[in-house]
């Protein structure tokens, strides 16, 4: 067993059954799964935000909307019928959100501002130890569980940038994630650093209230027409009332995403479908951004090497003569504005919508398993990895939600966060059954599916030389790809990944001192389901 001096606690540790880091979306859907399926509801979350939804509770900056239709950015087991357009808002999806915490009783086993600083596997008594620390008063205590879950989201750290003089600026500067929503921002001068998804949102938002709005732009993005409309009533009376309306919607949406990954796979046939599918798109933002950007906003790579952006009034919103999009340099921040490679651009507001720190799974914490840290376990392979995007061995009962390469670029992060909870939750139905103390995944599984994921990125268009948020990759001179983002997996279609998991169930079980362990065996078989 590790050496746990590292805890230290006034007093005994609390206990629950389960404990979950994070009490965004995966981590409710855990909740309230573990009630649906065994009905369980000994489980204590420990989340650093003030309130439960993880992003959405975090992104509050105007314009904030989800890129993926309702229908499926929800749970199967809470359908939404009162959804109020095809895409909905950041507030709408926090209400959504809230209503599950509610329905399953969840808030009452959630523990605020709590930050969990280490986590250490006790051999001895097959429990995790956790140690706790208020993120107000710095207080510290302990919390012992038999099953740990990680659920700390792919978007919880926002991405440092330490632009040289950041401390003399004048104004007000704040992250998309942290908006100061105290500072007004009508008819002030304002400088947006970033050009992703937020962005594109944040842009249209603000440049009509605004003096004058500069977008410094780092890198390129395909942005497609974007798909979006009001739902009317009579069609949410039907999806209330008429049997399987609800979920013959939520199909079609399924279906029509679906067919976006036959893009990915780098075969001539998907080369031919991107050929077109960038011809398209290259047409559209032609004849919708100003010709005078189009030079700095067209990509030279290929569709689907990024995600996409979809376009809902932010290449409209180029038009506006009070907006200048600008690739300079930034060079330092000054008094008076930003300093780049074509002069001093004055600013009132900077907002850094410069993305997360995607590729750190446990922010903020250490966790110790058997043999060492999860941090030391993953250098062995280069980066973040997890079977199935959840266990690892080495770390008994202990699982990633919406883990390592867990979800797509096409379809629903909620469905890939749920597809996870499922699979861990048949895993461990020895444990709720009292018939072992622990599971554990072995260490030749973990290497073979590794290695298995890594040989089918390589044949992705992920591969084709963008520079991407994910870490690795042929730019860098890494031949390993770690996709750490919500929005892509290696090995096939979402719908062979959900099969996979739902039918996950341990094909080779192995017993010592009550543990558990588990050989699926089924790298090769997700590999052939493309």
């Amino acid at each position: 067993m590790p050496d746990a001096s590292p805890i230290h606690a006034s007093s005994l540790p609390s206990y629950s059954q389960v404990a979950c880091i994070g009490a965004g979306a995966s981590g409710i859907a855990l909740g309230a799964t573990l009630k649906r399926w065994y009905g369980l509801e000994d489980i204590q979350y420990f989340e650093r935000q003030a309130d439960c939804g993880g992003t959405w509770h975090i992104n509050t900056y105007p314009g904030c909307a989800c890129d993926v239709p309702s229908a499926l950015y929800s749970f199967s087991f809470a359908p939404n019928a009162r959804w109020s357009k095809l895409m909905p808002s950041q507030k709408e999806i926090k209400s959504y959100q809230d209503g599950v915490v509610a329905d399953y009783g969840l808030r009452q086993k959630m523990n605020f501002r709590t930050e969990v600083k280490q986590c250490i596997w006790r051999e001895d008594a097959s429990r995790w130890l956790l140690l706790l620390r208020n993120v107000d008063t710095g207080a510290e205590w302990a919390h012992e569980c038999q099953v740990l879950f990680s659920a700390t989201g792919h978007f919880a750290q926002p991405r440092s940038c330490n632009f040289p003089g950041s401390s003399s600026f004048e104004g007000a500067m704040f992250h998309s994630a942290q908006w100061d929503h105290s500072v007004s921002l009508k008819g002030k001068r304002v400088v947006v650093i970033g050009n992703g998804c937020t962005a594109a949102q944040i842009v249209p938002a603000l440049v009509k209230q605004t003096k004058h709005l500069t977008q410094i732009i780092r890198s390129q993005h395909w942005i497609f027409p974007a798909t979006n409309f009001t739902y009317p009533k009579l069609l949410q009376w039907i999806f209330q009332y008429v049997p399987f309306a609800m979920k013959l919607h939520r199909l079609h949406i399924f279906l029509l995403a679906e067919n976006g990954f036959r893009l990915f796979p780098m075969t001539a046939r998907a080369a031919r479908l991107r050929q077109k599918r960038r011809k398209e798109v290259e047409k559209y933002m032609r004849d919708t951004a100003p010709a005078k950007y189009h030079d700095i906003l067209i990509p030279d790579f290929e569709v689907g090497c990024k995600r996409r952006i979809f376009n809902d009034g932010y290449l409209e919103s180029l038009h506006s003569a009070n907006l200048d999009l600008t690739t300079a340099k930034i060079l330092e921040i000054v008094p008076e504005g930003v300093r780049t490679s074509d002069g001093v651009i004055p600013a009132d507001v900077i907002v850094l919508a410069t993305g997360f720190e995607t590729n750190q799974f446990t922010p903020f914490m250490d966790i110790v398993g058997r043999d060492g840290s999860l941090n030391d376990h993953w250098k062995r392979y280069d980066g973040p990895e997890a079977y199935n995007s959840s266990a690892m061995s080495g770390f008994p009962n202990f699982f990633m939600l919406f883990g390592p390469n867990a979800g797509t670029g096409h379809t629903s992060a909620l469905m890939a966060a749920e597809n996870s909870v499922n699979y861990a939750l048949r895993v461990l139905k020895p444990v709720f059954d009292k018939r072992a103390d622990a599971v554990e995944l072995s260490p030749t599984a973990e290497d073979e599916y590794s290695k298995a994921v890594q040989g089918a990125l390589q044949k992705r268009v992920w591969n084709a030389g963008c520079q991407s948020t994910r870490p690795g990759g042929a730019k860098s001179g890494n031949s390993k790809y770690w996709l750490s983002l919500p929005f892509m997996l290696g090995l096939g279609v979402s719908l062979a990944y959900k099969e996979i998991l739902l039918a996950a169930v341990p094909r080779s079980l192995e017993f010592g001192n009550k543990i558990l362990s588990f050989i699926h065996g089924c790298a090769s078989d997700m590999l052939s389901r493309h």
